[in-house]
């Protein structure tokens, strides 16, 4: 019994893992209960022991792949002060390696299109998460001192979002690569951020 309470939450954290990287890599729509169990080495069988429905799943999973964000924001930001925490999420973001990374990146660049056909309690999640890593912009751009952060926030989520969008867009590297190094050095220079 003992083994069964500590087991099972363990368990239902690996599922989520796995699905969280296939939804990246496939979108929520392509992802099936039978590869993310078999990822994670279990049989399709023992989903319902963990999962009410795939949606329920997939709503976990966004959960999850938000909580990495900010998991990593706190690890990467530890010591820093707001500009360096906020040129660093910037230069993390519109990176090649972001860029040629979907399964391990920001769920919004790779989920975005998606999320209009996702079930509501999906949809609910997404947003949430959304508002967290706003949340998380909104802190350092006031205590920079930006005005109307709440504002400011908004643009910079979106044109990050959206130039990392483009970048992966672009078949030719030389373009996409340029196309994240101005969209980054402008975003700084707006804010008023080193960039060296």
């Amino acid at each position: 019994m003992r083994y069964e309470s500590e087991h099972k939450p363990k368990i239902r954290e690996r599922i989520v893992k796995e699905a969280a990287k296939a939804i990246r890599a496939k979108g929520p729509l392509q992802v099936s209960v039978a590869g993310v169990m078999s990822k994670a080495g279990l049989t399709h069988g023992g989903f319902y022991a963990h999962f009410a429905s795939k949606e329920a799943l997939i709503e976990a999973a966004i959960e999850q792949m938000f909580n990495q964000v900010m998991l990593r924001w706190e690890k990467k930001n530890q010591g820093l002060a707001a500009p360096e925490q906020l040129a660093g999420y910037i230069d993390f973001y519109l990176s090649p390696w972001h860029r040629d990374n979907r399964a391990q990146g920001c769920p919004v660049s790779a989920l975005a299109s998606e999320t209009p056909r996702m079930p509501a309690p999906c949809q609910v999640e997404f947003a949430r998460g959304i508002e967290r890593i706003r949340g998380m912009i909104i802190r350092q751009l006031t205590e920079i001192g930006v005005d109307d952060p709440q504002t400011t926030a908004i643009s910079v989520s979106a044109e990050l979002m959206g130039s990392l969008s483009l970048a992966r867009c672009e078949p030719d590297r030389q373009i996409s690569d340029a196309l994240l190094e101005s969209a980054r050095k402008a975003l700084k220079t707006r804010l008023d951020l080193s960039d060296e």
